[in-house]
């Protein structure tokens, strides 16, 4: 498997969508379950590059962010768009049985018999589960990510199989 996925070193955990006020506040899309990464005095980064957090608070569905070093309405203006990205070491670990999706992308999926269905290009979030979005030799497969269906995830092989319940690979 000489071009098995290798995941991103930075992980995106927002995105500043606009400055907010005249003294540099961030106007963030959260892109994390985890808000609390946002608490002042933590760091995060751009392009590579790390910047304190100064304070946060919510607004509706996003957050006010105030970054060290980031004090003028134009100074914000410049960072309109970028992300803002946490290094892969500092990842929480998860539960059993749950997954970041950059681990998923990429993992070959195979059915309980052994056939081969394709590889993980994407997730979805629905209401009821995640979906995975499955790039097979037919186009692109939907895979519900639940238990009747996925039967197994093995990271360090890089494959996960499921069970082809009628319907789910476009066959009758």
């Amino acid at each position: 498997m000489g071009d098995q996925f290798t995941p991103p070193e930075f992980l995106i955990v927002g995105r500043i969508l606009a400055p907010r006020g005249i003294e540099g506040e961030l106007k963030i899309q959260i892109a994390t379950d985890f808000p609390d990464r946002f608490a002042s005095g933590k760091l995060v980064y751009i392009d590579g590059q790390p910047l304190q957090i100064e304070g946060s608070r919510h607004q509706k569905q996003h957050l006010l962010l105030k970054l060290a070093g980031v004090d003028t309405r134009q100074d914000a203006e410049r960072l309109r768009g970028q992300d803002l990205t946490i290094p892969r070491t500092e990842l929480r670990a998860l539960p059993e049985g749950e997954y970041y999706a950059f681990q998923l992308i990429g993992l070959v999926v195979e059915t309980t018999a052994g056939s081969y269905v394709g590889s993980i290009i994407d997730l979805m979030t629905t209401a009821g589960n995640d979906v995975y979005i499955v790039q097979s030799e037919r186009g692109e497969l939907l895979v519900p990510a639940i238990e009747d269906v996925v039967k197994s995830i093995d990271l360090e092989n890089g494959k996960v199989v499921i069970e082809a319940i009628e319907g789910l690979l476009g066959t009758t």
